[in-house]
């Protein structure tokens, strides 16, 4: 079974994450950022995987460490479940529509982590929400599950569904790299990642 658990603490949070990639969780997800939960859940849902996830975070300073934090602890949960690339589709691609908006994200689970963030807000916030603080969680993801991300906002006005476009095009890219196909090889010219 292809499950993690993390836990990290810190002077500003506290996270407990536990993800499995075969949906073999109940998705309880709790950050105290209404918004942030929306879009994790949004993200377990689309992904197919379990996700168990608290955060208790210093969120009267701003939000900027819960949802970093959060990106990390899961990013390193996905990286320890992947470490081991025999057999992994590896590469995700996946375009979403949400009303007026447009997301696509490509992922490759390389080894080599790095990401491109092509999406721009209007509105500082979204609910209790730093709209800039999309850019930081998809980039601590990428860092610490070490993987390449690209993430492309096409277009879209209304930044709940630019935002909620983004997630759903990332878990079903994520859905589709996970898969493991019959084979024992790993999915590189080198032989190796």
């Amino acid at each position: 079974m292809r499950e993690y658990e993390v836990k990290r603490k810190t002077k500003e949070t506290e996270i407990e994450v536990k993800l499995n990639l075969d949906g073999k969780l109940s998705n309880s997800i709790s950050t105290g950022i209404g918004f942030f939960d929306h879009m994790l859940n949004s993200f377990a849902v689309h992904s197919g995987f379990g996700l168990d996830l608290k955060c208790k975070g210093d969120l009267n300073v701003d939000t900027h460490h819960t949802v970093e934090d959060v990106g990390i602890v899961l990013g390193t949960a996905f990286g320890k479940l992947t470490e081991n690339k025999e057999g992994l589709a590896r590469f995700g691609n996946f375009t979403v529509p949400m009303d007026e908006s447009l997301a696509s994200c490509s992922v490759d689970i390389s080894g080599r982590p790095y990401l491109v963030f092509n999406a721009e807000f209007t509105s500082d916030k979204v609910g209790d929400f730093e709209t800039q603080m999309v850019e930081e969680f998809f980039y601590a993801f990428a860092m610490n599950a070490r993987l390449t991300l690209h993430i492309n906002l096409l277009y879209g006005s209304n930044d709940h569904h630019k935002i909620e476009a983004i997630f759903k095009a990332f878990a079903h890219a994520l859905k589709h790299a996970v898969i493991i196909k019959n084979e024992k090889n790993i999915l590189s010219t080198k032989g190796s990642l």
